[in-house]
């Protein structure tokens, strides 16, 4: 019989599901939507390529989550966390044993990149370089962007510009500019996720001496730029209908972005924020979704 304890006890498999941090792929997905779309509006999917673009993209995304787990763990970023537990600072698993998982992940997104790079161009080698550094400097190493206030950018470029624009190029050899104008949409929704995350985590990340950006500009500012980076996404959405009418499609987005909004506006805190952050995501699932299809039509 197993004590009350052990019962409780989390199982390995539950561990990596937390390190993984699945309820943010959307983050993920929506980039890699929109990149396959536009690319078979243009000239057609190789179904391989994207497979492995798949797997390239979510090796680097999966394995960061878990090296941001050990970075923030072995620091103390998450000895107080007002969101959900992270492995190291709950203690549910070892600091090695988090940094293991990331790399097994960051080894497969490689192989992934690597073997795309065989196929389509060594020029992927260069994304996959890309990919490593930004995943682990984002809180790793001895000067952390992430804890510099460089968090945003960095969700703008890869969530946006790089996970829309390698399939893209993977697809068909070259990024058209619509390829980039794309990208800008879903940036500026990964961009407004993250800033929900660390307005909530203002007071523990100031005290545990991570300066992000929204303990640089405090809470008020941050409330603003998270409305800035959501009209933003609708706007620069709205402008692709000038070559695509049926990018209009992401209008229907549109209710899913009330209540989050109103709850980062409402000046909730905390875990209050927890319901927008989750809200955010779903914005951009929808609005990923919606882009996707009428790039595709």
């Amino acid at each position: 019989m197993l004590t009350q304890a052990q019962q409780a006890a989390p199982t390995r498999l539950q561990n990596w599901l937390t390190g993984a941090r699945l309820k943010t792929l959307p983050v993920s997905f929506a980039p890699l939507a929109v990149g396959l779309a536009l690319s078979h509006s243009l000239s057609g999917v190789n179904g391989w390529h994207a497979a492995l673009t798949v797997v390239f993209v979510l090796g680097f995304v999966l394995g960061t989550n878990f090296f941001n787990d050990y970075s923030d763990g072995i620091r103390g970023a998450d000895d107080h966390r007002l969101g959900p537990a992270r492995l190291v600072g709950s203690g549910q698993a070892t600091p090695q044993q988090v940094f293991r998982s990331g790399a097994v992940l960051f080894l497969i997104g490689a192989l992934a990149g690597t073997v795309l790079a065989v196929l389509v161009s060594w020029w992927v080698l260069a994304l996959v370089v890309l990919c490593a550094c930004g995943g682990w400097f984002y809180t790793g190493g001895p000067h952390p962007y992430g804890y510099h206030g460089f968090g945003e950018l960095s969700i703008f470029l890869f969530h946006g510009v790089v996970f829309v624009c390698a399939p893209v190029y993977i697809q068909l050899g070259h990024v058209p500019p619509l390829a980039v104008a794309a990208s800008l949409p879903v940036g500026f929704l990964a961009c407004a996720l993250i800033t929900t995350n660390n307005l909530r985590d203002i007071p523990t990340d100031g005290a545990a001496g991570k300066n992000t950006l929204a303990v640089r500009i405090g809470a008020v500012r941050t409330r603003r730029l998270y409305v800035a980076c959501v009209t933003a996404a609708f706007a620069t959405g709205l402008l692709i209908a000038l070559s695509r009418p049926w990018a209009l499609l992401v209008l229907g987005a549109v209710p899913f972005a009330v209540f989050p909004v109103r709850r980062v506006l409402s000046k909730a805190g905390g875990r209050d924020l927890i319901a927008a952050l989750e809200h955010t995501c779903l914005l951009l699932l929808a609005f990923g979704t919606l882009q996707a299809a009428g790039l595709a039509l």
